[in-house]
């Protein structure tokens, strides 16, 4: 199938745009022309919008199999294109883990069924993420596991960890870590600051994800991995990351929307929307973050898309589960809050959505060139919205930001040659 895409604008390195047409043929980028004439299947009038390559996002939970009540995989990857994301990474804490190759076989399969975006999925580090018995990582990589984590808990013993850092490493993958040490989160659900007691909650201190981070590092040094840091959220994190780069360590990091956007003063009531794991810091910590990113120390940003059904969300801060949706949102209040109020250019914006996490982890994607795949995501930076959940394709509504008015509405997704999402656009 042809495509081409006409009257669009494509970002330059110096955050210009210039007019161009793009022609689509089957799964690759065929040609990037000023005036592009040639017979094709589909025509899509872009004036006024840009074209970006396809969002990369490395953390997202799509809860099947398991908890289809809170998401599936045809439900989140709808979600996923609607927010511009063509690959996304799906997390392995699903019932059961993709801990051996037949679960892993069997999400494959479910993937190539009912995904409507690139599907990459995580295989546990440990069996039933319990931290007691290390997978065999070989054999996962050899069938098609993207990387490795037990991503919702942190791996408590140091000697698990090198062991499978190591093999990780013979085979060429990743370790990616959720970074908490479990004696130092006495039962909190809010960070452990004057919110946590104004509001009469337990705390989680920062402590609980710092050390662990520093102890990883040196870990990763040892085993020679690529040691990845999930969802960092605290200014001590910043610095011990940022020294292990300095010291030549394989170490990479990510940062959520929700962690650059919010801080533990925007939690005002008891309200488990804004609940998640690590919970919202303090405003020293999301400048951290901030500055962490500007400075290279953070690679990129990923949503942690977690959904959980209303019910549940509706217990209060104390039983709810942690998590927030982030896949519908994150392009918006980004493109709102950080791009628009002058923060950060929207060149950096798309390439920590882009070509960083595709980088990262290797990745044939996050471009936007001749010959490339046809990942691209068309976006109407004008047009200005209020987030609703009611309206969102994901299961899951539970999030922090309605209501909230945001510009950079992505109208149209293709992925591999194909749209999986157009809305408002001429063909």
């Amino acid at each position: 199938m042809t495509i081409l895409l006409k009257n669009t604008r494509q970002l330059l390195q110096d955050n210009e745009t210039v007019k161009c047409d793009i022609l689509i043929d089957e799964r690759k980028i065929k040609k990037i022309a000023f005036d592009i004439d040639d017979d094709v299947d589909t025509t899509i009038d872009c004036k006024n919008k840009l074209v970006f390559p396809g969002f990369v996002d490395v953390h997202v939970h799509l809860r099947e199999p398991g908890d289809e009540h809170k998401e599936t995989i045809a439900t989140g990857t709808k979600a996923a294109a609607c927010g511009g994301f063509t690959t996304i990474c799906a997390m392995p804490n699903t019932k059961p883990a993709p801990d051996h190759t037949e679960t892993l076989q069997i999400l494959l399969e479910k993937i190539n069924r009912d995904a409507s975006v690139r599907v990459l999925p995580y295989a546990s580090i440990t069996k039933g993420l319990k931290g007691e018995e290390q997978t065999d990582i070989t054999s996962l990589a050899q069938f098609g596991a993207f990387a490795f984590t037990d991503d919702g808990v942190g791996v408590q013993s140091a000697d698990m960890m090198l062991k499978a850092m190591r093999e990780a490493a013979s085979v060429g993958k990743s370790i990616v870590a959720h970074c908490e040490d479990n004696s130092l989160v006495y039962g909190g659900v809010v960070h452990d600051g004057e919110v946590s007691e104004r509001l009469g909650l337990p705390g989680i201190p920062s402590l609980s994800e710092s050390v662990q981070i520093a102890r990883d590092v040196l870990l990763a040094e040892t085993a020679g991995c690529h040691y990845h840091v999930c969802h960092v959220s605290t200014e001590e994190s910043v610095r011990i990351i940022r020294d292990a780069k300095n010291a030549g360590i394989h170490v990479t990091a990510e940062v959520t929307p929700h962690h650059l956007l919010l801080n533990e003063k925007d939690l005002r009531e008891n309200n488990a929307d804004f609940k998640m794991n690590p919970p919202l810091r303090t405003k020293a910590d999301q400048q951290a973050l901030i500055d962490g990113l500007l400075d290279g120390t953070i690679d990129f940003i990923a949503t942690d898309h977690a959904p959980h059904a209303e019910a549940e969300k509706a217990s209060g801060m104390q039983q709810a589960p942690f998590g927030i949706v982030g896949l519908e949102t994150a392009f918006p209040l980004l493109y709102t809050y950080l791009v628009r109020t002058k923060h950060v250019t929207l060149k950096q914006l798309i390439d920590w959505l882009t070509v960083k996490p595709a980088k990262t982890f290797r990745l044939p994607y996050g471009v936007l060139e001749e010959g490339a795949a046809a990942d691209l995501t068309i976006v109407d930076l004008n047009k200005t919205t209020y987030l609703d959940k009611n309206a969102f394709y994901s299961k899951g509504k539970n999030t922090p930001f309605h209501g909230w008015q945001v510009q950079g509405v992505p109208k149209a997704t293709v992925v591999d040659g194909k749209i999986v999402y157009k809305e408002g656009l001429d063909d």
